[in-house]
């Protein structure tokens, strides 16, 4: 990518869970059914410079780099229709486009989680990370720009993760459940956990529980059989609901979730327990409908019971929390895609600055040649001189040239490079032009400032 660079397009088209349903969704994730796309997306497209795709259960982006907006973009759908086996009438309603800056902010936001269905969520960071992995590693797709764009992107999530609270609240039940214990024990290290059911709720909380230092699992299920499988998954202990209120004598945090039609525990099982407890705070989280705990539990000292509603009420609050700090992550996000844009930007002119540089050299190199055989006398030490006082003329030169580029580019766009290739002769325009004799036409000097110069040395 080198003179032409100023004309390539970033481009991302995807889906996500608020353009396409799951059915859309699930046909585009190409890489569960053993056809990666980045395998063979660039022989499809061979005009595409760089390619990353993102695949996730809510979301399928792909991220190009190309000089050729409208084939590229028709191409891709093609490349989607055949692939899915769905017409581009059936998904093209669904696809969203981001261009240039408008991808760059996309990119970022997605990865500090705020375009996820979870505000803040922080597994989709590690997704964007692994699909990187598989561009730049495995199938060779990225180049500069993606290169940079991408660790870019992995330090605006590590800034947004330390300089705002996006992800201290939790905004999920199962997640909510663990704060609150944490509010009422303080560490959950070393405390035991008491599954009442074998739902994919109560599960998905006891993983958080565990996560966070809780020592040891039970689960008590009406089907025996569930309770052994979810409590080997754990390397915990499975119990049947007969044997409950042995359970809840060493339990600390009790996680409800059964389909029974009535309260499974309630106020006559558990307060005969709390002498033998030793009063020990004894947590519980009714996630089940209709409810599997008696609220009159609340009534007992050291006993505190929270249900769904409860739960929901938690991550309401919290995610109006995550909402403020998300206002905070935007401005964080507009900064930094200004500081890619001046990487862009640096990288257009990149080629002129290079081309600049390389005639300036070449000039002062051939005069060199020109000038030594004639000082003879000049000792080694005194021709190294010579050399860096050229040098150091070349760099004083072109200082100017080369900061009217980086700055003017902001304000002039092309315009500044323009300027700068026409006035240096970089594309050998007024070379040319004195060639063909047309200069002269329009009453310039009968010899070129060379010609003239090389007609008066002396033979």
């Amino acid at each position: 990518m080198a003179a032409g660079l100023e004309r390539e397009k970033i481009l991302l088209l995807g889906l996500n869970h608020r353009t396409a349903p799951v059915e859309v969704r699930e046909r585009f994730a190409l890489e569960k059914r053993g056809r990666h796309p980045l395998a063979h997306l660039r022989a499809y497209l061979p005009e595409v410079e760089e390619a990353y795709y993102l695949s996730t259960c809510n979301r399928v982006e792909y991220l190009l780099v190309t000089p050729e907006r409208e084939r590229t973009l028709s191409g891709l759908k093609d490349f989607l229709s055949q692939e899915t086996g769905l017409p581009r009438a059936d998904f093209e309603p669904h696809l969203y486009l981001f261009e240039d800056l408008e991808a760059v902010r996309h990119l970022f936001r997605v990865a500090c989680g705020l375009d996820s269905m979870v505000l803040g969520e922080p597994q989709i960071l590690g997704q964007v990370k692994e699909a990187y992995r598989e561009a730049a590693g495995r199938y060779r797709t990225t180049g500069p720009i993606l290169n940079r764009l991408l660790h870019r992107t992995f330090s605006v999530a590590k800034r947004v993760r330390t300089q705002t609270g996006i992800g201290s609240y939790a905004v999920s039940v199962s997640y909510a459940a663990v704060e609150l214990a944490k509010k009422i024990f303080g560490s959950l290290r070393g405390r035991v956990v008491l599954l009442v059911g074998a739902g994919e709720m109560a599960e998905l909380a006891a993983q958080h529980l565990l996560a966070a230092g809780a020592q040891r699992l039970l689960v008590a299920n009406r089907t025996l059989s569930r309770a052994v499988e979810l409590a080997e998954r754990y390397r915990g202990e499975a119990l049947s609901l007969e044997e409950l209120a042995e359970a809840l004598l060493s339990a600390d945090i009790v996680i409800s979730s059964t389909g029974a039609p009535g309260f499974v525990i309630t106020r006559e099982l558990v307060r005969p327990l709390l002498r033998a407890r030793k009063h020990r705070p004894l947590f519980l989280v009714d996630i089940a409908v209709p409810r599997d705990v008696e609220p009159a539990l609340n009534e007992l000292e050291n006993v505190y019971v929270f249900d769904i509603d409860d739960l929901q009420q938690v991550v309401e609050e919290n995610l109006s929390r995550r909402k403020k700090e998300a206002l905070r992550a935007e401005r964080l996000i507009e900064e930094e895609v200004l500081k890619f844009e001046r990487w862009l930007q640096e990288l257009a002119v990149y080629p002129t600055i290079k081309a600049l540089k390389e005639k300036a050299e070449e000039i002062r190199r051939r005069e060199l040649a020109r000038t030594l055989p004639r000082l003879r006398n000049l000792s080694p030490e005194e021709r190294e001189a010579l050399e860096v006082m050229t040098e150091a003329l070349v760099q004083k030169l072109l200082h100017a040239p080369i900061l009217y580029l980086k700055t003017g580019y902001h304000r002039l766009g092309r315009e500044a490079i323009g300027t700068v290739r026409r006035v240096f002769d970089l594309d050998g325009e007024l070379e040319e032009a004195f060639r063909r004799g047309d200069l002269r036409q329009e009453g310039a000097p009968e010899w070129s400032p060379w010609e003239k110069r090389d007609s008066q040395r002396p033979r």
